[in-house]
This record gives C-alpha cells, structure tokens and sequence, in this order.
C-alpha cells in the first residue's frame, strides 16, 4: 500500500513540476524573449520586412525572391536573384540546397542550362558569368548577389529602364554591402533593395 501512495506521490509530483515548467520555460520564457525582441530590436524580429514607398510589403530584407512575369520569365527591367533550389524555387517553408555535389550530372547540366541562359538574356560570354548566378546558396534563399553580377545586370536593367548605365552602376555601388565587420563573408547586394531603389528612380 505504501507504495503505491509513493509512487501516487512521486507522479503528482512529476506533473507538477512538468506544469510549472511548461508555464515558465514553455510560455513565459517565450513570451519574455518576444518582447524584449520587439522592443530591443523591433524590424528584425518582425522578420526584417521591406515596404514600397506606397506601404505595401513587397519582401523581407533576408529572403531572396524571384522577380518574373507571371510566366517565370525573368523581367528586363530588374535584376535578378540567384537561383534558389527551396521547393520550387524560393519557397520560404522549403528552405534548403540543392545537396548535389559538384560533380554530379543533374547539377553540371543545370549551370550549363543556367549559363546559356543567362549568357543571352544579358548578351555577355558565358566566361564573364560568376558563380553565385548559376548556383543555389545553401538555404536556397539567400537575398544578395556579388556586386560582379549586379554589375553584369546593369546594362540590360539601364536599356531596358532608359537611364544612363553609369547611374545604374553608381546605383549598385551605393547598394553594396561591406564584409561584416570588415573581414567576415564577402561584399554583396540585396537585390530586393537594389531594385527597390531602381522603382524610386525611375518615379
């Protein structure tokens, strides 16, 4: 009998202990890092969105996404992402890489394809393309590019927006970002940005 009330005693206690943690730890330990977020750093922990200058939420600043027509195709007058293996292509519940590596078949036709591709749409020699045009990053939506490829996309961006191309250049060399902390990652370009400051432009 006495055990039974032990073991009775020792299971009141283990839920007990398992309520009180799920309150402090599970709800209350939430609820304090939320706010602080929100109060300390309020942007980046909303997700880091990006407005138009009309407020709408067009993006945030961490996620690459495409900028197509609504055929896939990609539009002239914008710079284009990198590509992205999440999903179907920068699927934000989908995060991740292609896993294939550098040797692989599928992958080696999918730069080849990527190359042609980008060759024509921007009227340079496959040679001239670097590297992060044709691979997927290791989450698959990474927003920036290198400022090489920004640069490339300027003279397709600057005919088909009918500016000057020095003022599309001027314009990347603005949006490029320094290593963190000077020696972290390289420098880079947040496409979303980039473009958003081209629309801003252009009215």
């Amino acid at each position: 009998m006495s055990t039974i009330r032990t073991t009775l005693r020792q299971s009141g206690v283990a839920v007990r202990a398992m309520l009180v943690f799920t309150l402090v730890l599970g709800i209350g330990y939430t609820l304090l890092i939320t706010g602080i977020g929100q109060i300390a750093l309020p942007w980046q922990a909303g997700g880091s969105v990006v407005r138009s200058a009309d407020g709408a939420v067009v993006g945030s600043a961490l996620l690459g996404q495409p900028f197509t027509d609504s055929g896939g195709a990609p539009l002239r007058e914008y710079f284009q992402s990198r590509p992205s293996a999440a999903g179907d292509g920068y699927d934000g519940g989908a995060s991740s890489g292609s896993n294939l590596g550098p040797e692989n078949a599928d992958l080696v036709a999918a730069i080849q394809d990527r190359q042609a591709a980008i060759a024509a749409f921007e009227g340079v020699d496959v040679s001239e393309i670097p590297a992060d045009a044709v691979t997927a990053s290791a989450s698959g939506l990474d927003p920036h590019i290198s400022p090489a490829y920004a640069q490339l996309q300027a003279a397709r961006v600057a005919e088909a927006r009918g500016l000057p191309i020095d003022e599309v250049q001027s314009l990347v060399e603005e949006h490029t970002e320094a290593r963190d902390l000077g020696y972290l990652g390289e420098p880079r370009v947040n496409v979303l940005s980039l473009n958003l400051a081209l629309d801003a432009l252009a009215g």
